[in-house]
């Protein structure tokens, strides 16, 4: 396959020298099985990466200013072969075709920044403070996710909240666990193997307990980021037990950070079902955290919530029109990146509605999100996020207007000059051999392989300084004997 390719890449160039391609039968099969196979593996991508496209294509707002810089810089490169192709060919029609086509597509390069949007090109004064932090079940990348020490990773790398999911165990205490069951993130299949696939609200809290909630986090390795731990921090995470609610809402209050949650509810025929809301409230009374540093997410029975906890910051999961968030006394938006634009964060803030943005590890999502005005933001890479003190790609419109320009005009004017030499060479003006074909019919030059074609150095500086209209050599210019 990948001999294929740089036969593909050869044949291209080999093309741009004018040379003319007789491929075999088995070259012109594999062309097609390249093709068909790019075509397939395109299409597979697409299907199993469906949400990860969303992200692509977010990433062209704020490269787009430099994808278009290097597009026309791409332009001006193939402007050699196009040149080289446009004097060699003596049909108007086919002439036209081919410079219109070029013309057009680098007149659009010249001219798509006129309509072009980036959040992080903004008038200088005009960016808001840096999104808060508040890290994804933790510090995922440095602890076991869900772990007193995940959660003391993401404090002692100065995050402003913690992120966890909050399940009832089947005597009423809430702990914290994403997955359904405890097969991902503890010993379970050690532990209790018969009971491996059950729910992980049908344990009792005393056989919670038992288990081990780190040493997958050192065996998968699920961020590759296990070699940045000291071998105290490896000890420390393969000690690691599944955590209570309550365990972090006394860290959260003892280091003054704000708490989000999911809220799962039990299954059927759990003794919990059906209160599963007020348990967890309780275990947040009791622990004595300031009820403003708790952020609300459950949507179930909030206006219950809303009454015996009337200090709670209550976010709504998705977009909701600005009218029903503020009869609803919400005024903060827990949402995915991709759904939502700058232009709704400028408007839910200009309603003093906040949002706060999942999951968003990446720099230059980051750098993205904070340009539109995200109020915070919810990570796997605390540690990152913290230490970046500036969005990247940002600049003001007049620094991009000047990069725009200049390299529209240097672009331009190395243009000109590459067609103005091509057709200078081809149609053999002085100085330069004439080599254009003998057919006006054929568009590609042949190599020319007489002796008699052969120029002699010594002969080539009188050549060049008074050509003469027989251009056949005599025989003491022969440059072999």
């Amino acid at each position: 396959m990948f001999s294929l390719c740089a036969l593909q890449v050869l044949a291209i160039c080999l093309l741009s020298e004018g040379q003319r391609l007789h491929l075999f039968w088995g070259h012109k099969i594999g062309i097609v099985l390249v093709l068909a196979v790019c075509a397939v593996a395109i299409g597979f991508l697409y299907h199993q990466w469906r949400e990860e496209w969303n992200t692509f294509t977010l990433s062209f707002q704020v490269t787009a200013p430099y994808l278009h810089v290097g597009a026309v810089a791409v332009m001006t490169v193939l402007s050699w072969p196009v040149a080289q192709h446009f004097a060699r060919m003596n049909r108007k029609a086919p002439r036209a075709i081919i410079l219109g086509l070029y013309f057009a597509v680098l007149l659009f390069l010249y001219l798509v920044p006129l309509g072009m949007y980036s959040p992080c090109i903004k008038e200088k004064g005009t960016l808001g403070p840096k999104p808060a932090i508040i890290g994804h079940r933790g510090a995922p990348m440095l602890a076991p996710e869900n772990t007193l020490m995940s959660f003391e990773k993401t404090i002692e790398h100065g995050a402003d909240g913690l992120e966890t999911d909050v399940t009832i165990s089947w005597d009423g205490v809430p702990f914290l666990m994403h997955d359904q069951t405890l097969r991902r993130t503890t010993n379970i299949e050690e532990v209790f193997p018969s009971n491996k696939t059950k729910n992980a609200a049908s344990f009792i809290w005393n056989e919670l307990a038992e288990l081990n909630a780190g040493k997958w986090f050192l065996q998968d390795n699920p961020f590759g980021t296990k070699h940045l731990l000291s071998r105290e921090d490896r000890a420390k995470a393969n000690r690691q037990s599944v955590c209570q609610l309550s365990e972090l809402l006394k860290l959260a209050a003892a280091h003054g950070k704000s708490v989000i949650f999911d809220l799962f509810r039990p299954p059927h025929k759990h003794p919990y079902r059906n209160s599963f809301i007020h348990q967890t409230v309780t275990a947040i009374q009791r622990s004595g955290i300031n009820e403003s540093l708790v952020l609300w997410l459950p949507n179930a029975m909030r206006s219950f919530v809303q009454q015996m906890m009337p200090g709670f910051v209550h976010i709504h999961g998705g977009k909701k029109p600005i009218k029903e968030l503020q009869e609803d006394k919400i005024d903060k938006l827990n949402i995915r990146y991709s759904e939502i634009s700058s232009k709704e964060i400028r408007m839910y803030a200009a309603a003093n509605i906040s949002t706060n943005l999942y999951v968003v590890s990446e720099l230059w999502l980051f750098s993205l999100v904070w340009c539109s005005g995200a109020h915070s933001v919810i990570t796997n890479a605390p540690q990152q996020l913290k230490e970046l003190h500036w969005p990247w790609f940002l600049m003001t419109p007049s620094q991009y207007r000047t990069m725009w320009i200049s390299a529209d005009v240097v672009s331009a004017a190395l243009i000109l000059i590459i067609f103005t030499f091509n057709w200078w060479r081809e149609n053999g003006l002085p100085c330069f051999p004439y080599e254009r074909s003998g057919s006006d019919n054929l568009v590609y030059s042949k190599f020319q392989t007489e002796m008699n074609n052969v120029w002699s150095i010594s002969k080539e500086a009188d050549y060049c300084g008074d050509r003469v209209s027989n251009t056949t050599p005599t025989s003491d210019a022969i440059g072999l004997a």
